[in-house]
């Protein structure tokens, strides 16, 4: 059986009680310089809460110029842990100042009508570029500000695969190899890190990292390129993250290929599954309150609710060593 899930207006309440709706609407919004009588007020607080009235957001923002909303637009990334604990660090710290994070992922193609102009974001937070037809489309639905940080090309985003080939150096690694995802929504990503682990080996006086995507089938799948590396030499893997060191663990350990010896892999984000998984990876994590703190200070800047533009901070990361390396 169907329910009907029509909005409750102020007109209904209006109408419910006999009484005019501009008489109804001074009550509900708690309009100043209205002498209204407190029987009358008291009617219509009780008779929007018997017929369940809830203020329209958009209407709201209208009247007092702001949604106290900051959206957090998203590349068409997966959303692994990592991620989520930074949406959740972000949010906190907006929550404190009186905002309410919206992660909105937005993907080519999309045919929906855009999420900002539905809900009237004060600021939007691009963690990716927008085009110009977005562009347009953010300034005429009266967003005030729009801060982009294209994550993908950030030290935030790749420094840390200078920790994991820091760490197979001091494991005694000479030559390495860097392990991509098959999810093609990660390529940018992945791009970067990969370029960071290259720069940090050529830093430490190693041969270029030899670079493979690692499927789980196909002419890529992880089988076939564990056992190119191992006849390469190879004897430590940088891997994009822990799911790709998973599945080049698992190949090894399918074509008789021992781990940590003598085939060494380091994963990165310390997922909830590294220290779970048989052997145990050994995973960089990247410290995310500091980074959280500041983009969540970049959108009250934008807001207007800070004069001083927030310092970038530079990215920590930790390795938390285990069975894999």
């Amino acid at each position: 059986m169907a329910t009907s899930t029509k909005r409750v207006t102020a007109a209904d309440v209006a109408r419910s009680l006999g009484l005019s709706r501009a008489t109804v609407g001074f009550v509900l919004n708690n309009t100043p310089g209205q002498s209204i009588p407190e029987t009358t007020r008291k009617r219509v607080l009780a008779e929007a809460k018997r017929l369940g009235y809830r203020p329209n957001p958009a209407a709201q923002a209208l009247r007092r110029g702001s949604s106290r909303l900051v959206m957090l637009l998203l590349p068409d990334w997966p959303v692994e842990t990592s991620m989520g604990e930074f949406f959740e660090e972000v949010s906190y710290h907006l929550d404190r100042a009186g905002y309410t994070l919206v992660p909105y992922p937005r993907r080519r193609g999309d045919r929906a009508r855009p999420l900002w102009e539905v809900l009237h974001p004060d600021v939007i937070l691009g963690l990716g570029e927008l085009d110009e037809d977005d562009l347009r489309s953010v300034r005429e639905s009266g967003v005030r500000s729009i801060v982009t940080a294209p994550l993908a090309a950030s030290v935030a985003a790749a420094a840390g695969a200078v920790e994991q080939v820091g760490h197979l150096h001091a494991r005694g690694h000479r030559r390495v190899a860097y392990a991509l995802p098959e999810d093609p929504r990660l390529a940018e990503l992945a791009a970067a890190r990969s370029a960071c682990a290259q720069q940090a080996a050529q830093d430490l006086g190693l041969d270029p990292p030899a670079v493979r995507t690692v499927a789980r089938e196909g002419t890529d799948a992880a089988e076939h390129v564990v056992r190119r590396w191992r006849d390469d030499g190879i004897t430590g893997v940088v891997a994009y993250n822990d799911y790709t060191a998973a599945l080049v663990v698992r190949a090894a350990l399918r074509a008789g290929i021992g781990v940590p010896a003598p085939l060494a892999v380091i994963g990165h984000d310390d997922s909830p599954f590294a220290p779970v998984f048989v052997p145990a990876l050994t995973s960089v994590r990247m410290q995310i309150g500091g980074l959280a703190r500041y983009v969540a200070e970049l959108a009250l800047h934008g807001a207007g609710q800070l004069t001083t533009e927030p310092q970038p901070v530079a990215p920590e990361f930790t390795v938390t060593i285990r069975e894999s390396t």
